[in-house]
């Protein structure tokens, strides 16, 4: 079974669509969301619906969290906040509901899926470096867990800290089931490694295969959408960018 882990989609249409086309192109049977499926884009209904109509399993994001409820926003840049309090006019109590239920971790087969940290996930914290890493690692039962929340592919593996996993674009590997991986799959909506492009990962599980996908979109209609619904300019613009 081919599975497709999407990160961070953040209610870009545009871009999920286009990852959708190509997971599919690619045999993927299954689809692993790893939270915030909403926040910063203008389509968080589109969004919601079609990932929660797909096979395969999401997990909460602290974005589809705040837009789930009514909480203060007090850990959100003024961007994300303003994201956040327009997403809750966007949304249905049903869908907000939908939101709500979702689990902060998943464990399907061989896999983990979770949103920032396994050690403490609803504290959303971030992890950007072997040490931040190492202690979701001490905490993971299966030989992979994927994550999100930073925006950036990366991965780590116990005992090595970071590893680089993809060098030539395009090309998998395979990962050894002797050892525990610690993976970002990048953002689907909104790309912070200087790469504009949609990221996700297609990680088979008979061969222990996994590829970084990078997919182009239409990035301009994306940001047009953004301007349209009156969001924040630097959401727009970051877009271009992959900042």
């Amino acid at each position: 079974m081919r599975c497709a882990i999407l990160g961070d989609i953040h209610a870009n249409l545009q871009a999920l669509e286009a990852v959708l086309a190509d997971a599919r192109e690619y045999g993927c049977g299954e689809f692993y969301t790893l939270g915030d499926v909403v926040g910063y884009n203008a389509h968080p209904a589109e969004c919601l619906e079609t990932v929660r109509a797909l096979p395969g399993a999401c997990i909460l994001g602290n974005h589809d969290q705040a837009a789930a409820d009514e909480r203060p926003l007090r850990d959100f840049s003024p961007e994300a906040t303003a994201s956040i309090e327009w997403t809750r006019r966007q949304l249905n109590p049903e869908q907000k509901s939908w939101l709500a239920s979702l689990r902060v971790q998943r464990q399907i087969r061989r896999i983990t899926l979770v949103h920032a940290t396994l050690d403490s996930p609803l504290s959303w914290g971030y992890i950007r470096t072997a040490d931040d890493a190492a202690m979701s690692l001490a905490c993971q039962s299966t030989p992979v867990c994927f994550i999100g929340h930073t925006h950036v592919p990366k991965a780590f593996a116990k005992g090595s800290g970071e590893i680089l996993l993809f060098g030539n674009e395009g090309e998998g590997v395979q990962l050894p089931m002797d050892r525990k991986f610690l993976i970002n799959a990048g953002s689907v909506g909104q790309p912070r490694d200087g790469d504009p492009r949609a990221a996700y990962m297609i990680y088979d599980e008979e061969s222990s295969g996994l590829w970084l996908r990078r997919v182009e979109y239409d990035i301009g209609a994306a940001a047009a959408a953004v301007r349209a619904a009156g969001l924040p300019e630097k959401l727009a613009e970051r877009l271009h960018t992959g900042s």
